[in-house]
């Protein structure tokens, strides 16, 4: 593993997204209510940009009973959606939300003197 300087804390606020180029990959690097995320910009589906996708919570769903409403909710992890054809990965492990054999490579992100780093 490499560490790779992103960029300082105050150039990825809350909310927003940045993108690299390292060695030839591209890396989404994401800032997601104060802690940071990043991944491979590259779908294993179909090679797509997929850190320029939708962010949003995981919906998950738990059966209540016979006759009853499945209930619904939002979970606390992040997700990302590829804008090509809409496959979703958890942001924290990369896992593929309907096929835990798929996955998006992930990296660890530190912070250290105000600089944001990932090891890539």
């Amino acid at each position: 593993m490499t560490q790779v300087k992103i960029c300082n804390v105050a150039q990825l606020p809350p909310g927003e997204r940045k993108t690299i180029e390292f060695n030839g990959m591209s890396i989404g690097v994401f800032n997601i209510d104060g802690k940071y995320y990043a991944a491979l910009n590259t779908c294993p589906h179909r090679g797509g940009p997929v850190c320029t996708g939708r962010l949003g919570k995981e919906l998950l769903a738990e059966f209540v009973g016979v006759g009853l409403r499945v209930r619904e909710y939002y979970g606390d992890s992040p997700v990302l959606s590829c804008p090509w054809h809409g496959w979703e990965f958890n942001l924290e492990t990369g896992v593929h939300l309907a096929d835990s054999t798929i996955m998006l490579p992930t990296y660890k992100v530190t912070i250290e003197n105000e600089t944001i780093f990932a090891e890539i």
